[in-house]
């Protein structure tokens, strides 16, 4: 049987017109996939030492029922999480639910009324809105007396150092940043830059917490915010850290008083870490983790990929097809709801799972405005395999990532491109 691959791509939907203008683009990609390999294999060699220092074995990968005394699996695993990040600590659990329960239970245990948090990098994802009380929920930080300032970034995305040192004051407590742009168009912060952040905060007020939402940065680059400074780094299992076999889970590591705070918070005043079964889905969190290094590669791999095709067609790209890389998202710019759409129907078509479906905008929970999200997942909602979401409200951006293998993501970006022309939203040059 002869391997034709454009012939498989035409029979999944993709025109020769777009196949040939997409191989042309991948051409001149080839050194920017070698740096991106040469990271993966860094961070792939740091997780097997973390497995390796702290002797994972096979006992390690079995499950516990009932209250989970005595979990050697669990036990092992958030050592291996403390020697990835470089932390005193780490809570991962399959009962912290999503990375925002992650976050709001970081904020919720090492918060008490009468602090005060502060963001420093402006306004924080959609759905921790609710769990501060910039939008009003029940049992939100607001609630409990906790208040909340903000300082914007500078228009060019970089600190407005001058009103973050008027922001602290006595009662500022914690500090979040958020690493990745959420649904905004602002650059993905840098290690490094977050590194300048807390060294100058902590110059203000040493004993501020300084927390990353570490969400879709894991393994990007060979080192991890809590390697500069942070307090705590938090995130989700069904992101890149997963690697696609988790099921469910989140992370908190960082200092000890930090997670001991979280994982009273998880359980109960008295319990803390030492209870939580794991229910036999060890295996995955461990596997997860053992892959997630070539996972994110493949997911970066297809964002770049994307970047230079929306770029090209005059489109507005974050990151530009020719930027430093912080997280796995691409964020396109399209200025109207026809091309969200347009580019979520693409990804959807070119899932393994759910394909014939047709993804549309609908009012979910924590969000403000309709959102339409597009993945054919094998674990729903993870966001590490290929998917796209976007709300549908001005500029009308998506935000596109994951792939679990770069030849998926390729694929994936693709089929959008297909649904965009076929559209008419855009044109490929003769």
């Amino acid at each position: 049987m002869s391997c034709n691959v454009e012939e498989m791509y035409q029979s999944l939907g993709i025109s020769k017109k777009v196949y040939d203008y997409c191989e042309e683009i991948i051409e001149g990609l080839s050194d920017r996939f070698e740096q991106i390999d040469k990271v993966a294999e860094y961070n792939q060699l740091k997780v097997i030492k973390a497995m390796q220092d702290n002797k994972v074995s096979e006992a390690c990968l079995l499950g516990t029922t009932g209250y989970g005394y005595n979990d050697l699996g669990r036990e092992t695993l958030e050592a291996v999480y403390a020697s990835i990040f470089h932390t005193e600590d780490a809570l991962v659990r399959p009962q912290i639910t999503c990375g925002t329960h992650a976050l709001a239970l970081a904020l919720m245990s090492n918060l008490r009324p009468g602090d005060e948090l502060l963001s420093p990098v402006g306004k924080p994802y959609d759905t921790l809105e609710e769990v501060i009380g910039i939008r009003p929920s029940k049992g939100s930080l607001k609630e409990y007396g906790i208040s909340y300032r903000q300082v914007d970034l500078l228009e060019d995305g970089s600190f407005d150092y001058e009103n973050i040192k008027k922001a602290i004051n006595e009662k500022t407590k914690l500090v979040t940043i958020q690493r990745s742009k959420g649904y905004q168009t602002r650059p993905t912060l840098s290690v490094a830059r977050i590194g300048e952040l807390i060294s100058f905060i902590k110059g203000i007020k040493p004993d501020v917490i300084c927390m990353v939402d570490n969400c879709y940065g894991e393994f990007v680059e060979t080192i991890e915010p809590t390697d500069v400074g942070a307090d705590m780094v938090v995130g989700s299992l069904i992101k890149n850290p997963g690697g696609g076999l988790a099921p469910i889970g989140g992370y908190i590591a960082g200092k000890k008083e930090c997670v001991e705070n979280a994982a009273y918070r998880l359980t109960s005043p008295g319990l803390g870490k030492e209870v939580g079964a794991s229910l036999g889905i060890l295996r995955d969190f461990y596997h997860g983790l053992f892959l997630a290094p070539t996972v994110t590669a493949s997911a970066l791999k297809g964002a770049i990929f994307a970047a230079n095709i929306y770029e090209r067609l005059g489109f507005c790209v974050v990151p530009d097809s020719t930027e430093s890389r912080h997280d796995i998202i691409q964020a396109v710019t399209f200025g109207t709801a026809e091309g969200v759409i347009a580019f979520c129907k693409g990804i959807q078509a070119a899932a393994p799972v759910d394909s014939f479906v047709t993804p549309e905008p609908w009012d979910m929970p924590g969000y403000d405005s309709p959102v339409i999200m597009a993945a054919g997942a094998f674990v729903s909602g993870s966001s590490i395999e290929l998917s796209a979401d976007g709300p549908i409200k001005p500029p009308y951006a998506v935000y596109f990532q994951g792939g679990l293998t770069y030849e998926h993501a390729k694929f994936g970006i693709m089929r959008t491109l297909q649904e965009i022309v076929d559209a008419g939203l855009a044109k490929l040059d003769k």
